[in-house]
């Protein structure tokens, strides 16, 4: 589970109410089976401190999502994650909206997931569902690719099938490339089912703002059952 929108809730308002430890705590206790969070530079939602303060209280995996800065770089050394995720955003972007150019970057992601591994961490690249670039992704060195899902979530309630077809294709060309398969974006309790039953080798979902969304009406512990429901 992405964490983020807790801190961003946090922040509104000043103070450490919610708690953003205990949040995690309890969303571990309640079955989620990792914490993700995404630091950016602003400290809009998830704080640089904050990453330091949870570092000790992830018995899951712990997955750090960021622009691969030397500040970002530095922390992921210094907290030693279970994973990295690797997402292209400028730091002015309300939220992840757009895949790696690993075509155009390739050179790039090579150094920085060379020194990213160095710190034991499994890195993904945040990518969109183009087998072609996907293809680029061998050279890089990164052990993951995390499908990019906005476009299957915006196009579900009109036509699942034509939704989900250029990500089932994009999840085969992972696994012919031997690359793990992560997803997330926009996923939700309407269209997550679908997309877990027929997305083959997919390893793991990132889903935050809604679940925090029907954790206003359903509860949190709640919840997270409901999503693992629909993973099963």
């Amino acid at each position: 589970m992405n964490i983020n929108k807790i801190a961003t809730l946090r922040n509104a308002r000043g103070g450490k109410f919610p708690d953003l430890i205990r949040a995690a705590k309890d969303i571990q206790a309640f079955g989620a089976e990792g914490i993700t969070v995404h630091p950016r530079p602003d400290e809009r939602h998830i704080r640089r401190k904050d990453v330091y303060d949870l570092k000790n209280h992830i018995h899951t995996e712990f997955n750090i999502e960021g622009y691969p800065s030397k500040d970002f770089i530095s922390l992921i050394h210094e907290i030693r994650p279970a994973q990295v995720t690797l997402v292209p955003d400028p730091p002015d972007v309300l939220t992840s909206n757009a895949g790696w150019d690993v075509k155009k970057h390739k050179s790039f992601l090579q150094d920085v997931i060379t020194e990213l591994k160095e710190s034991g961490a499994r890195v993904s690249l945040f990518m969109e569902p183009d087998t072609d670039m996907i293809d680029h992704c061998v050279a890089t060195g990164t052990d993951r690719i995390e499908l990019y899902t906005e476009t299957y979530s915006s196009q579900y309630s009109s036509d699942p099938d034509k939704a989900i077809k250029p990500f089932i294709a994009a999840a085969i060309r992972a696994g012919e490339c031997e690359l793990g398969l992560n997803a997330g974006h926009d996923l939700n309790l309407e269209n997550l089912r679908f997309f877990s039953q027929n997305i083959p080798g997919l390893l793991e979902v990132s889903i935050g703002h809604a679940i925090i969304c029907d954790a206003l009406y359903f509860g949190l512990e709640n919840t997270i059952q409901m999503y693992r429901r629909e993973l099963m």
